[in-house]
């Protein structure tokens, strides 16, 4: 089966006590939208990004989340999730992605995606959902939802196919580089050479085998 856009979402401006950002304000209540949007090398058009001192930025231009694995929260916690519920700005259908491997490339619409890291959650995220142990089930899942670089700037659409169009070789997934960042250190080793990997990340993983932190 061929992966697809299940929507493309946009943040709009939240106050909330929760909010991430200095002035109260967060966008990770991200609401789908129709027609195309163009996603840019600094992040996705029409976006609200509050706290830009973690979030947004060319490393993580464009955060996507399975509707799959959103069907399993669904489930687990007894309420419906609408795309965007994730504080995605890409729900997809049938697509691997807590699978995808680190580097690997998406293109889709007139755009070129490439994967770089994990989503961490955060206090934000609890707050949004009203579940203050939420970080602990998130990260025990781990289906963490991937960021994205811009390779090439385009339009994507709900619908949009999402095609892999190269994946390296050293097979590292989003999956691996969330779990050995959490609850798996025993995997930190495979992070350290993978070219693709943010540099923070691999320096983390670097001061944690040599004993720190």
């Amino acid at each position: 089966m061929t992966g697809r856009l299940a929507a493309v979402n946009i943040g709009v401006v939240t106050e909330a006590e929760w909010a991430g950002d200095a002035s109260g304000r967060s966008g990770i209540d991200k609401r789908p939208v129709d027609g195309p949007v163009l996603l840019r090398v600094d992040g996705v058009a029409g976006d609200f990004i509050g706290e830009r001192a973690h979030h947004g930025g060319p490393e993580q231009a464009v955060y996507a989340y399975a509707e799959e694995d959103a069907s399993w929260w669904a489930g687990e916690i007894g309420r419906s999730i609408r795309p965007g519920g994730f504080g995605e700005n890409l729900t997809t259908y049938a697509v691997d992605v807590t699978g995808a491997v680190i580097g690997e490339r998406w293109a889709v619409g007139s755009a070129l995606l490439q994967v770089t890291k994990p989503r961490t959650p955060c206090t934000t995220f609890a707050g949004f959902w009203g579940m203050p142990d939420l970080i602990r089930r998130f990260t025990a899942r781990a289906t963490p939802g991937a960021y994205l670089r811009v390779l090439r700037e385009g339009e994507v659409g709900a619908g949009d196919p999402v095609e892999v169009v190269d994946r390296p070789a050293h097979g590292v997934t989003i999956g691996e580089v969330f779990r050995a960042m959490s609850l798996e250190p025993e995997l930190l080793p495979r992070l350290v050479d993978v070219p693709d990997l943010p540099e923070k990340i691999r320096d983390k993983a670097r001061r944690r085998l040599a004993g720190g932190s």
